[in-house]
């Protein structure tokens, strides 16, 4: 269950019909078909709780980790007693999200808010101009959402990155400043670094290459079987991103170097670079050759099997196993040949999709944007990060937001049984993080943690891309392309590394990309990030 919490970032975006043009919804007076009240303005507070006069039921869209009854969950009720607003909920499980939510925008039958929605910055663009999605500055700047106009006010960057080429934000993000990882990392299995005597990780590419050999040649889990796998993966997905770095590259698609010019990742010279090590990992036995076929469960059990010397996840126990400890050490980038390496492409503090949105259907955006605001607030966001107060913690001082952990109840797993308390569980929900959510409450792993990302990672760290709308039409010719751009760049991903296609035919490959549109897209993301750029 732990790994839920990565899933949200796998959802797809589909293309809809022209339908949605039904969906622009109803004028004002005409009756919500989600909850029955109409769009008659009630009194809604600007501060203070409860935030109407007269109880509220709105409808809401999300995914759901499948944990527990959102209807039966004390931070929902809790929410519920605080602002007088009720949710009905439409969930659908995370690996079907992403496609019921384009049904819906299709049909035309919305719900009031989405929730958790994973709204891509072309949903934004698309459902927003066609009136689908309400503009929502309006209601922060008069004052309904005083917590993410704060946060606005301090991080213009981050109001800047969610305004659409039209002017208006459609949607919210997941905002934390603290944060660093932008995928999971990779983890050496301690006990092997242990056995081979590994008093220093490897620096280079050309050490690490020497690092796994030694894995699999020389017993380092010691049952006198050649079991071992060096390197482990599914399908790249969970490495690809942290070993580009070592080739000087900030993302897998695009990113904009130190100069402001954006590259189109798989054909740059460091992503050949990249199919290289990988291809010679492979041809030695070093890269799993179930690579491509393993299912996440699979890799896992090879960990519990201590077989396996580097890997990725989010924590190294949640593959190994056992308790967390700081016995297994975050993998340090390697340089390459290329000079700068290498790079790590950071957390950008918000979400690079909208987490909230509240469309034409909604009766009551005022209402329903002070109802979210909320989250985006130090208490809020505590009591949806960690549940209710004197229940998986209570306060030491409340005054310096100072906490303590309680037993879990029945002697639960701890983040398991938050799971049943709160929606923000398994799906990337909107709101904020901070380090004042976790006062007190870091244990010594989290403070290791803290420590290996510091010495590791940030030194080297830079977030991959800005936040950037195109507009409706480039929106619809880069979509275009990148789905077959990246059908076709996965499948010489799996045939330049495994040695199907060799690593001769790079110029054949790089000529196919260039013919099939990836200057244009270098070109479609280098005018969206200048005119970013002239807007900071």
């Amino acid at each position: 269950m732990k790994n839920l919490r990565k899933a949200s970032s796998m959802l797809l975006c589909l293309t809809v019909a022209s339908t949605l043009l039904a969906a622009c919804g109803s004028s004002k007076g005409e009756d919500s078909s989600a909850s029955g009240t109409s769009k008659t303005a009630q009194d809604v507070k600007k501060e203070g709780f409860p935030i109407i006069d007269k109880p509220l039921t709105l409808s809401m869209m999300s995914q759901d980790a499948g944990v527990a009854d959102w209807n039966k969950m004390p931070v929902n009720q809790e929410m519920e007693k605080l602002t007088g607003i009720k949710f009905t909920y439409q969930l659908s499980p995370i690996d079907s999200f992403a496609t019921k939510k384009n049904l819906v925008f299709a049909s035309g039958d919305l719900p009031d808010v989405f929730y958790g929605a994973d709204l891509k910055p072309a949903d934004q663009v698309t459902y927003g101009t066609q009136g689908v999605l309400v503009p929502l500055e309006k209601y922060i700047d008069e004052g309904y959402a005083p917590n993410i106009k704060k946060i606005f006010d301090e991080h213009p960057d981050i109001r800047m990155s969610y305004t659409t080429p039209d002017g208006h934000i459609y949607a919210l993000p997941n905002i934390d400043l603290s944060a660093v990882w932008y995928r999971s990392p990779m983890w050496y299995n301690g006990k092997f670094l242990k056995a081979l005597k590994m008093t220093e990780l490897p620096k280079t590419t050309d050490e690490l290459y020497t690092y796994l050999k030694r894995v699999k040649d020389e017993d380092a889990n010691g049952n006198g079987k050649n079991d071992e796998i060096p390197l482990t993966s599914v399908k790249l997905d969970d490495l690809r991103m942290y070993f580009l770095g070592f080739w000087g590259i900030y993302d897998e698609v695009y990113y904009a170097d130190k100069d402001g010019k954006v590259h189109y990742t798989p054909q740059e010279e460091g992503y050949k670079g990249y199919l290289t090590f990988l291809n010679r990992l492979w041809k030695d036995n070093l890269l799993d050759h179930e690579t491509f076929s393993q299912t996440p469960e699979q890799k896992k059990a090879k960990g519990q099997s201590n077989q396996i010397a580097l890997f990725n996840d989010y924590y190294p126990y949640f593959t190994l196993g056992g308790e967390p400890s700081s016995d297994n050490p975050l993998m340090t980038p390697v340089k390459s040949e290329v000079a700068g390496s290498p790079v790590y492409g950071k957390h950008p503090g918000i979400s690079a999709q909208g987490t909230f949105a509240i469309t034409s259907k909604n009766p009551a955006p005022e209402a329903t944007m002070r109802w979210i605001d909320y989250q985006y607030g130090y208490e809020g966001a505590t009591l949806y990060s960690q549940g209710p107060e004197n229940v998986l913690w209570k306060y030491k001082n409340k005054e310096t937001h100072e906490k303590e952990w309680l037993p879990v109840p029945g002697g639960k797993e701890r983040d398991e049984y938050r799971g049943t308390l709160t929606p923000n569980y398994g799906i990337l929900t909107p709101g904020m993080n901070s380090s004042e959510l976790t006062k007190g409450l870091k244990t010594d792993f989290d403070s290791w943690i803290d420590k290996e990302n510091a010495d590791k990672l940030t030194p080297i760290g830079k977030a991959p891309f800005p936040n950037v709308y195109l507009t409706n039409e480039e929106q619809s010719e880069a979509t275009a392309l990148l789905s077959d751009l990246n059908t076709y760049v996965k499948q010489m991903e799996a045939k330049f590394v495994t040695g199907q296609e060799p690593l001769s035919n790079w110029d054949q490959y790089a000529a196919q990309i260039k013919k099939m549109g990836s200057d244009r897209i270098v070109e479609l993301y280098q005018g969206a990030y200048d005119r970013w750029k002239s807007a900071k």
